[in-house]
């Protein structure tokens, strides 16, 4: 049986997360770039994340294996195509029931490994959950578990306001 690995040092996410929120960034029409002192920027929220955390040596968010590495991509694709491009009430809806259902069986969108896709998703549905009701987060349940656990994850949440998922009785049945 595998032990659970270590939380990620701090100071990776911190880096990782001062660069994809803070200059050198740039996001002319909401297309990062990175700009470096030696040679051309990088271009993508993709590529620039891969980026840094190979230059932080922390591969193993993009994952282990072939199929780990390809799930992981396949949901930062997700996360670029959809996520970023789903402007309507019912684009949410259909994020949501998608990664609900993914997430069924799974503790993070690539299995049983915390990878940059979580990251990711993350900060691209944090303005999304923030928002829902109780009810709606109890209708996605399996992605506020998901959310809830990924918000807590040493280094992860940054700057951003912690969403609420507790939701307090106020009456009991007992008379």
């Amino acid at each position: 049986m595998k032990k659970n690995p270590k939380p990620i040092a701090i100071h990776i996410e911190m880096a990782f997360f001062n660069y994809l929120f803070s200059p050198p960034l740039v996001f002319p029409l909401q297309v990062p770039v990175l700009q470096s002192n030696n040679g051309p920027g990088l271009r993508g929220l993709m590529t620039i994340a891969a980026h840094l955390v190979r230059q932080a040596r922390k591969e193993q968010l993009l994952g282990s294996t072939a199929e780990e590495k390809a799930v992981v991509q396949q949901w930062l694709e997700y996360r670029v195509t959809r996520v970023n491009g789903g402007s309507s009430k019912e684009d949410t809806r259909t994020i949501l029931k998608d990664l609900n259902m993914h997430l069924e069986d799974k503790v993070y969108l690539a299995g049983n490994i915390f990878t940059l896709a979580d990251i990711l998703m993350y900060y691209g549905l944090h303005h999304i959950m923030v928002d829902l009701t109780v009810q709606e987060k109890e209708k996605y349940l399996n992605v506020s578990r998901w959310f809830n656990h990924i918000q807590h994850y040493p280094g992860v949440r940054q700057h951003l306001s912690d969403v609420v998922f507790i939701k307090n009785r106020l009456y009991t049945n007992a008379h």
